[in-house]
């Protein structure tokens, strides 16, 4: 028998469309392996939301190895240490792995490589990112263009089946028990709200299937938060349980407005390729000007803070996000911008307090997509919002009709109609058990106006 080989995976946890598992099983013996790194990641270790995620995804991905003969073994530590010792204890030749764009994972391959041959496969994005360039070789900076470079690859190569067996070693190296991990919450079980969630490779596939009954209306139902217009496979594309190709091909015939759907895969893309160039884009700003933005702090600001991630602004419709965003480890998309933006602009809080919340409690933290998102929101990145563009929540809330939205996830309000129902205060009809709202939008508008002109200084 050949020496085995070593199948590295991380945020892409799944069977189908595995380049990494793929080349592999061509190889011969095959152990899969995943590594719990909370050291590598260093501030960006995953958050309590991602890892109550990993645990299921990593349960269901073990139980889809064992039905082809196979296995996943967990060790946890420094990945690049972990690895290395687990060549050397199996015999292992190489590593094979899926391309990873988040600085710690760059730095892990780079340390790994140093004593092991690391042979690493592009599949978790529609397209290789260094192929996506502009007319002189460099990357793209402006979705626009990259989109309109990487339209012209689509669609993307069509995905390689789930193997129907993956060779075995000799010897099984030893596992740590999953549980002994303590990914989930105990006291308190702050989960029980995640119980909608199917996290897997199977629980992808469910989720594209009834995406796609609806996916023709995208672009009309998308940004209604009372409706089931998004996909809500976030979180499997970001732990890889279903591929960027996969989804494509899945939905690009439905016709309709699905062309909308698929320029939003593509700001998957994109992120990645941001962060590639600026890999610390989560802490700094990447217009230096924002540098010199005013924001609050102080106990004052910390308490609007904790109103905003709480729930408790007086504002309904960024409320109901933010407990959304609590209870289920999920918000609807049109919630992100409005909630993000009155963060940054209503109450002068710096963006990262938002990006370091969201990426404790979403399911679907990703590195590229949060930090990308909120530079866009605070109009601090390459390609983002101008800031001088405020959201008036009220006003977005009735033209996205979230009425219903806000009595699901703000039960106080759930007797009010509909037309007093987005602003309480202004209809005279706030219980006493909502707050007030925390800030006036003109006079939060002209705040924020203000503060920003001290960054053109």
């Amino acid at each position: 028998m050949s020496d085995p080989v070593l199948l590295w995976f991380r945020q892409d946890l799944r069977l189908a469309d595995q380049p990494a598992l793929a080349a592999a099983v061509r190889e011969g013996p095959t152990i899969p392996v995943y590594v719990l790194d909370d050291e590598t990641p260093g501030e960006r270790r995953m958050g309590g939301a991602s890892r109550w995620w990993l645990h299921h995804s990593l349960a269901a991905l073990d139980a889809d190895l064992r039905g082809i003969g196979s296995r996943l073994i967990l060790r946890r530590g420094r990945a690049a240490d972990v690895l290395r010792a687990l060549a050397e204890e199996t015999g292992a030749a190489r590593v094979h792995a899926i391309r990873h764009y988040e600085p710690w994972w760059i730095e892990a391959e780079k340390g790994l490589a140093k004593s092991v041959e690391v042979v690493l496969h592009d599949g978790n994005q529609l397209a290789p990112l260094d192929e996506i360039v502009t007319g002189s070789g460099k990357p793209f900076r402006i979705f626009t263009p990259f989109w309109r470079a990487l339209s012209q690859r689509m669609p993307p190569d069509d995905p390689l089946p789930r193997p129907e067996a993956i060779p075995a070693p000799a010897t099984w190296p030893g596992s740590e028990p999953l549980s002994s991990w303590a990914l989930l919450p105990t006291k308190p079980d702050w989960a029980t709200g995640f119980g909608e969630w199917q996290p897997g490779e199977a629980g992808a596939e469910v989720r594209l299937d009834a995406f796609r009954d609806h996916a023709e209306d995208y672009a009309e139902q998308h940004n209604l938060p009372a409706t089931e217009g998004t996909s809500r496979l976030s979180p499997h594309l970001h732990f890889g349980e279903i591929s960027a190709r996969r989804v494509w091909h899945g939905v690009a015939d439905a016709g309709g407005s699905v062309s909308a759907f698929l320029r939003e895969v593509a700001w998957r893309d994109f992120t990645r390729n941001i962060v590639a160039q600026f890999p610390d884009y989560a802490t700094r700003n990447a217009r230096a000007a924002f540098d010199r933005m005013p924001w609050r702090s102080g106990a004052e600001a910390d308490a609007d803070l904790r109103a905003w991630q709480r729930g408790r602004t007086g504002y309904p419709i960024v409320d109901a996000g933010m407990r959304q965003l609590w209870t289920s480890g999920w918000m609807h998309n049109r919630l992100r911008l409005i909630t993000a933006s009155f963060l940054i602009k209503h109450l002068l809080i710096d963006w990262r307090e938002g990006e370091r919340w969201f990426w404790d409690c979403l399911v679907c933290a990703d590195q590229a997509n949060n930090s990308v998102n909120w530079q866009w929101s605070a109009g601090s990145g390459v390609d983002s919002n101008l800031f001088p563009r405020i959201m008036a929540p009220l006003s977005q809330s009735e033209k996205f009709d979230a009425a219903a939205y806000i009595r699901e996830w703000v039960p106080e309000l759930s007797d009010l109609p509909d037309a007093a129902i987005h602003d309480p205060d202004e209809a005279g009809r706030r219980p006493g058990a909502y707050p007030a709202k925390i800030i006036g939008h003109r006079e939060a508008r002209e705040r924020a106006l203000a503060a920003y002109g001290r960054t053109k200084e």
